[in-house]
């Protein structure tokens, strides 16, 4: 198993422990990418521009700010990101 599958793993094991019913989703450039832009936030295709997006998020929410999307920053991040899409639904509707 890569690294990356092992961290999205532990990821689903452990926000299935702290009453995340979401499974994570994967910590790939992309998906970050897609979550930022739910959030309203373009990061451009500069792995550093994503580093530090990971980075400003980690701060605001009170994350450790390493710049890396590990378990607790993508599942925030997803967390987030789908109550955003809500509330553009709900505006939107």
């Amino acid at each position: 198993m890569s690294a990356r599958g092992m961290l999205s793993l532990v990821g689903n094991a452990v926000g299935g422990l702290i009453g995340w019913s979401e499974p994570v989703p994967p910590a790939d450039p992309e998906v970050l990418r897609a979550l930022f832009a739910d959030l309203g936030v373009r990061v451009g295709p500069d792995d550093a521009e994503l580093a530090e997006a990971v980075r400003y998020f980690q701060t605001r929410t009170g994350l450790p700010a390493d710049g890396d999307a590990g378990p607790r920053t993508v599942h925030l991040l997803a967390r987030y990101a789908a109550e955003a899409r809500e509330i553009n639904r709900i505006q939107a509707a």
